[in-house]
C-alpha cells in the first residue's frame, strides 16, 4: 500500500486528503447532532413530565421512595430519572396481587382476635440471707473474755445459743453492796442498788438469780438473740471487750431471699406480691413457691436487668444462700387482642403488620405491641378484632409497598385495640387438684385478694377438656379464671410441682 501511495501524483494525494478530512467532518457533524437532539428529547421529557403537575411537590427516585429532592435529575441512587410527585396526587392504598397469585406466594392470613396472653417470666436468681432479719451482738458491759465456745464464721446456731462468757469485774462489787443491802432489810436502799445495777449492763434476770442465790455473777454469757449463720464473729478468748462493742453479725434465711435478675423490658409486668416459683439444680425435682417482696430501684446497666427480690419458707434449712435457682414469674393475666408473632415486621422505628382490604389487597399498617409469650404478640394499638393481617409472605408485599410510595396506616386510624368493658377480667391462685370430673374440676385454693376470697375447696368450670388433658389428683397448679353467670370458669390452668 506505501508503493501504491508513492506512484501517486501530488496533485491526487492533495485531493484524496481533502475527500478524507471532509467525510471525517461530516461523520462529526452527524455524531453532535444526535447528541443534542437526545439531550433535547430528554429535556423535552422531564419538561413534559413537570408540566403534567400544575404544582410539583417533590421529585422522588421509585427505588427509594422515601428520599425527596427539590429539583429534578438524576437520582442519586440509580442511573435513573427522578419521577415528579404532582400536588392533589392520590396516593395508593393498597398492594394489590392477582387473586390466583395469592397462593404461588404463599401467602398466608390470621384474624385478629381476642385471647388471653398467659405469658410466663422466666429469670435467673440466687439465694441469699435475708437481709431484714440480722441482728448485732453486742455486751452490755466491758470485761475480759474468757471463753468463745469454738464459734466460727458461717457457723449456724439456734437462738439461746451461747457465744462467749465475758468477766465483768466492776459488778463484783456492786453485787457484793447490793448483797449487804439485803442483809441490812432496808428495801429502799436495796431498790436503789438495783436500779444502780441494772445501770451497770447486769439484765432483771441476772439481778434476781443474785437476790435469790446471794451469790455473785461477775461473768455474763452473751447469746444469740436469734437463730441463723454468723456472718461476722470478732470476739477470741482473752479480748478486752467494751460496752456496745461488736461481738459478732447473725443473719437468718427462714424465711430466705431469691433475688432473680428480670429483663429491663419485663419491668412492667413485675409487682409486689406477685406469686413467683423456683426451681434449684440441688433439688432439681421440686418447686419453691413464694412472693416477690420488693423490686429495687435500680437496674444494671451491663445486663439491663432489674432485681427482683422474692421471699421463700425455709423452715428444715434445705435452702442456702448462693444456691443458683431459675425462677418463673406468671404477670396478671389479661384479654387482649393478640396476633401471631411472626406477622409483626419490626422495622427498628415501628411495627408494622401487613392487613388484608378485599380480594387481592393488602395495606401497611403500623401498630403497638405489648407482651409476647406462646408464639403470639399482643397489640395494644392499631388494629381492630377481626381484620385478617398476613403471617407469611409479608415481607413480600412491605417491599412492594414501600417500592410502590403507599402510605402506612397511622395507629390513629384503627379501632382501639383494647378490651371493652365486657371484656372478661381474670383472677389468678394456685392450689391442688381433688377431683376431675366431665367439664369441671375440684380446687382446694388459696386465698384470692381481688375478690376477698378466703383459701377453701370449690369447683370451677373448664373451658373444653383438654384443659385439664395430663392434670392428676393431688397435682398442684397455678390458675386463671373469670367470673360467670353461671360460675367461676378455668381460663388458664398449669402444673407448677409439688
Amino acid at each position: 500500500m506505501a508503493s501504491a501511495w508513492n506512484r501517486l501524483s501530488p496533485r491526487h494525494k492533495f485531493w484524496i486528503m481533502a475527500a478524507m478530512i471532509a467525510l471525517i467532518s461530516a461523520m462529526a457533524g452527524y455524531g453532535l447532532s444526535q447528541i443534542g437532539e437526545e439531550n433535547l428529547e430528554s429535556n423535552d421529557a422531564n419538561a413534559d413530565t413537570a408540566t403534567e403537575c400544575e404544582d410539583v411537590l417533590y421529585w422522588y427516585d421509585p427505588m427509594v421512595p422515601g428520599q425527596h429532592f427539590d429539583e429534578p435529575g438524576k437520582s442519586p441512587f440509580m442511573d435513573m430519572e427522578l419521577v415528579p410527585k404532582c400536588a392533589g396526587e392520590e396516593a395508593t392504598a393498597e398492594v394489590r396481587i392477582d387473586p390466583g397469585l395469592v397462593q404461588n406466594f404463599a401467602i398466608r392470613t390470621a384474624e385478629a382476635e381476642y385471647g388471653i396472653l398467659d405469658s410466663e417470666i422466666t429469670a435467673t436468681g440466687v439465694l441469699a440471707y435475708n437481709e431484714r432479719d440480722v441482728s448485732i451482738v453486742q455486751p452490755r458491759a466491758g470485761g475480759y473474755v474468757q471463753r468463745t465456745y469454738g464459734r466460727a464464721p458461717d457457723d449456724v446456731i439456734e437462738r439461746g445459743a451461747p457465744l462467749a462468757d465475758i468477766l465483768v469485774p466492776e459488778w463484783g462489787g456492786a453485787q457484793q453492796e447490793y448483797l449487804a443491802v439485803l442483809e441490812s432489810g432496808d428495801e429502799e436502799l436495796a431498790q436503789a442498788m438495783r436500779e444502780r445495777m441494772r445501770l451497770l449492763g447486769m439484765s432483771p434476770g441476772l439481778i434476781s438469780s443474785v437476790g435469790r442465790s446471794r451469790q455473785q455473777r461477775s461473768t455474763i454469757t452473751v447469746t444469740a438473740p436469734i437463730g441463723g449463720a454468723i456472718t461476722s464473729l470478732y470476739v477470741r478468748p482473752g479480748m478486752t471487750v467494751v460496752a456496745g462493742q461488736t461481738l459478732a453479725e447473725i443473719t437468718g434465711f427462714s424465711p430466705i431471699w431469691l433475688e432473680a435478675a428480670v429483663p429491663e423490658t419485663q419491668a412492667a409486668n413485675v409487682r409486689v406480691g406477685q406469686p413467683v416459683s423456683a426451681t434449684l439444680t440441688a433439688f432439681p425435682e421440686d418447686r419453691f413457691s413464694g412472693s416477690i417482696i420488693a423490686i429495687l430501684p435500680s437496674a444494671q446497666d451491663a445486663s439491663r436487668t432489674i432485681t427482683v427480690r422474692a421471699q421463700l419458707p425455709n423452715a428444715s434449712g434445705r435452702l442456702k444462700p448462693g444456691m443458683f435457682a431459675q425462677v418463673s414469674l406468671t404477670p396478671d393475666t389479661r384479654r387482649a387482642l393478640l396476633v401471631p408473632s411472626e406477622a409483626v415486621i419490626r422495622t427498628g422505628r415501628r411495627n408494622i403488620v401487613m392487613v388484608r382490604q378485599d380480594e387481592g389487597g393488602f395495606m401497611p399498617a403500623e401498630v403497638r405491641i405489648g407482651r409476647e409469650a406462646g408464639g403470639r404478640t399482643e397489640v395494644l394499638a392499631g388494629l381492630t378484632v377481626g381484620e385478617q393481617i398476613v403471617t407469611s409472605g409479608q415481607f413480600l408485599l412491605d417491599s412492594e409497598a414501600s417500592l410502590s410510595g403507599l402510605n402506612v396506616r397511622p395507629i390513629e386510624q384503627a379501632g382501639d385495640a383494647g378490651p371493652t368493658d365486657d371484656e372478661l377480667t381474670t383472677f389468678s391462685a394456685t392450689g391442688t387438684v381433688q377431683a376431675i370430673a366431665n367439664g369441671s374440676v375440684t380446687l382446694r385454693h388459696g386465698r384470692v385478694p381481688r375478690l376477698d376470697w378466703p383459701a377453701m375447696t370449690m369447683s370451677f368450670r373448664t373451658r373444653s377438656a383438654a384443659q385439664l388433658r395430663g392434670l392428676e389428683e393431688g397435682d398442684r397448679v397455678r390458675f386463671t379464671f373469670s367470673q360467670q353467670e353461671a360460675g367461676p370458669r378455668i381460663e388458664t390452668i398449669v402444673r407448677t410441682g409439688q
